[in-house]
């Protein structure tokens, strides 16, 4: 089988120096990719090379392919028709990227009408649906509501959902859940594991957190000062790391059942 979405040799220089390089991966469809790092190491650029979001400077070599069409040097208005419904992406702060002054309705609305035609009742009831799918709660107070009316992680959920209801073969989500608080953060999580069985979207999740990547990802690639440590399966890539960059950062992820240290008695005269 062909696969999706697959980096050759990727490299991405700003201004002449490589802060991305020699990058191949290849995405099934319906996998799930992490791809983790220390920040810095370049995970979010490889996501926005693959975007054409690589900004003023910003130069991509190699070869990035999806469905079969090279995406490196592709001219922006044909980038501009994959983007949404071939290739979504969910940024790092869904507050940014949600407009304040109109309700998530209205943007849902703007999204799907650019795509096909539709009435907003229309756009309404496949938000609403796909609102239930996800087990977001109360859809219809959701569509009518502002971004600041909502939670840091309720934006970002409703992100990805405004992202799936334009039904694209793969969902690029960088750094979903570093701004979140823990709560939030698992919920995120639940969100994009339920995704699995309710889509056949392929999705590339950037973090830095390895604890993440092993809730959520088939295959895991560890990327450090823009080079690829190691990349393979999650299970025994995660039990048998061969990298002393992948070690560190598991060393890191939080032990969350360490043992209750030993209380001693309060002397008599305390």
């Amino acid at each position: 089988m062909e696969p999706l979405l697959q980096y050759d040799g990727v490299t991405v220089r700003y201004g002449g120096r490589p802060v991305v390089q020699n990058v191949s991966f290849a995405l099934a469809p319906g996998q799930l990719l992490a791809i983790v790092g220390e920040s810095g190491s370049g995970k979010s650029t490889l996501l926005r090379a693959a975007m054409g979001l690589l900004g003023p400077g910003g130069q991509a070599s190699g070869s990035i392919r999806f469905s079969g069409r090279e995406l490196v040097g592709l001219p922006s208005r044909a980038m501009q028709r994959l983007r949404g419904g071939g290739i979504g992406m969910v940024f790092q702060d869904a507050g940014a990227s949600l407009c304040p002054v109109r309700t998530i309705g209205s943007q849902v609305y703007e999204c799907l009408s650019a795509r096909e035609r539709l009435t907003r009742r229309e756009a309404c009831r496949r938000a609403l649906e796909l609102f239930a799918r996800l087990d977001l709660p109360d859809g219809s107070r959701l569509w009518r509501s502002y971004p600041f009316e909502l939670s840091g992680g309720m934006q970002q959920r409703v992100s990805i959902a405004m992202a799936l209801l334009l039904r694209p073969a793969v969902l690029l989500a960088d750094e979903p859940t570093s701004a979140l608080d823990t709560l939030a953060r698992r919920q995120v999580v639940g969100e994009l594991q339920r995704l699995r069985t309710l889509t056949e979207t392929a999705l590339v999740v950037v973090t830095h957190d390895i604890g993440t990547a092993a809730a959520l990802a088939d295959h895991i690639l560890v990327l450090h000062r823009g080079r690829v440590a190691e990349q393979g399966p999650a299970a025994p890539l995660l039990r048998h790391p061969d990298s002393e960059i992948t070690r560190r950062l598991l060393a890191a992820v939080p032990r969350l059942h360490r043992p209750v240290p030993e209380v001693k008695p309060c002397p008599t005269d305390c």
